[in-house]
């Protein structure tokens, strides 16, 4: 039977990518480790390598789709002695959006997880539960169950992941499968729609001026997400301190006029200050989970990078151990493959710790959204002169103000404080970083 090559998960929060590019066409003959196509996630495109050896046979969801499930039939691979007429006769429509999951969806996951069918004459009847989870199975499949009154719960499914296909319909309908019900169907698609809209208002209401839509892409729907899922369930609180910076960039001056080979910013010396503090106050170097809190000996630091159409946060692992030159040359490197989409998921996946830096934008202070599960995120504002009182008197500084937002679960309010004292005294006398 041809092998379904399936729609990967590049990374552990990955529902569904885009299919951007096939790299080899019906009839070509791959081998494992060769590229055959290039997927869009929320975060990058990477290439998809081919783990078994054969030919492609068809390919099912063509160069440009958006929406592709995950553990969807995207193409398949026939083995020697394998013809294109041994596909699945549904093998040429599988869905390019929601395909067969391996689990039931959670029960906070998004509507978009079980979209409702487009109005038409002869509504394809939604797959009944089966064991509290999903049963799965091909348009076509839906459609002639539908008209034969079939329960699909009670059909077996011969296709990829136990998927039911046209077959397994035929069989059933020879066989005398149970009927279902048609009436408690269609009672049950009203009640749904009230609990659906109750989940955000809708903004077609009546006195609104023109406007375009974008699309939310991948990327988008994911921030929207998570940092919706922060703000939810971590409670939050704020810490902010005014740093004091003229040393730091006369220190930063110096160094970058002792040689071509490198160029310090003010956001690698906060790095390297963060990284040093979060050294001193271990505690704050930690995050949840509902059996405990995870206290970690390595500082892996991510930070935010702004990208088109959203943002990214690139780690810099053990930031700890690295000097400020090769803090300086990772940040370089880890932002620019941010911004052309080539970074891979172990290079913005994980992180202990998070910072936010808007201080090239002139914002004075803001509060960042935390990261889950981290414990907290560092928001750096913009350096500017200020009035500040020395020895009694009044005299100008250079001063940087810095909020840290912090998840009470993980971090007390001590905790956060003792961490800021510190990246305070490491940002006013840069000298100690370089011990």
């Amino acid at each position: 039977m041809p092998t379904p090559i399936l729609m990967p998960a590049l990374s552990p929060t990955m529902t569904e990518g885009n299919l951007a590019k096939w790299m080899v066409k019906e009839g070509d003959t791959v081998s494992p480790g060769d590229v055959i196509a290039e997927i869009e996630t929320d975060k990058a495109t990477m290439e998809v390598e081919a783990v078994d050896e054969g030919t492609i046979g068809k390919i099912v969801v063509s160069d440009g789709t958006e929406g592709v499930a995950v553990n969807a039939v995207i193409a398949y691979l026939l083995e020697e002695g394998e013809s294109a007429a041994d596909i699945p006769a549904d093998g040429g429509s599988a869905p390019a959006g929601p395909a067969p999951a391996t689990s039931a969806p959670k029960a906070e996951e998004p509507a978009k997880e079980a979209p409702a069918p487009a109005p038409s004459s002869a509504p394809a009847a939604p797959a009944p539960a089966k064991s509290g989870g999903r049963v799965f199975a091909s348009p076509l499949a839906k459609r002639m169950a539908e008209q034969a009154g079939l329960d699909l719960s009670g059909v077996a499914g011969s296709g990829p992941n136990g998927r039911i296909v046209k077959a397994d319909i035929l069989k059933a309908m020879a066989g005398g499968a149970p009927k279902t019900a048609a009436a408690p169907q269609a009672a049950a698609a009203p009640a749904a729609a009230p609990a659906a809209a109750a989940q955000a208002p809708s903004p077609d209401v009546p006195g609104l001026p023109s406007y375009q839509e974008i699309p939310n892409s991948n990327m988008r729907k994911v921030i929207a997400k998570r940092l919706a899922e922060s703000k939810q369930f971590a409670p939050h609180f704020y810490l902010t301190i005014d740093c004091e910076i003229d040393e730091l960039l006369k220190v930063r001056k110096d160094l970058n006029a002792k040689s071509d080979a490198y160029k310090l910013s003010v956001n690698d010396l906060v790095i390297r200050a963060s990284a040093i503090a979060l050294k001193q106050v271990p505690a704050a170097n930690a995050t949840w989970s509902e059996k405990a809190i995870r206290i970690y000996d390595q500082v892996d630091i991510a930070v935010a990078v702004a990208i088109e159409g959203g943002l990214i946060t690139p780690v810099i692992r053990d930031a700890g151990s690295k000097g400020l030159k090769e803090i300086s040359a990772s940040m370089k490197d880890l932002a620019t493959r941010a911004r052309d989409g080539k970074l891979s998921p172990e290079e913005y996946q994980g992180g202990t710790f998070s910072i936010s830096n808007l201080g090239m934008f002139g914002i004075k202070d803001f509060a960042a959204v935390i990261n889950p599960p981290q414990g907290a995120i560092l928001a750096v504002g913009a350096g500017e002169q200020r009035a500040v009182v020395k020895d009694g008197a009044l005299a100008v500084a250079t001063v940087m103000s810095c909020t840290l937002s912090v998840d009470h679960r993980v971090v007390d309010g001590a905790v956060g404080a003792e961490f800021l004292a510190a990246f305070k005294k490491l940002i006013e006398d840069p000298l100690t970083m370089l011990l």
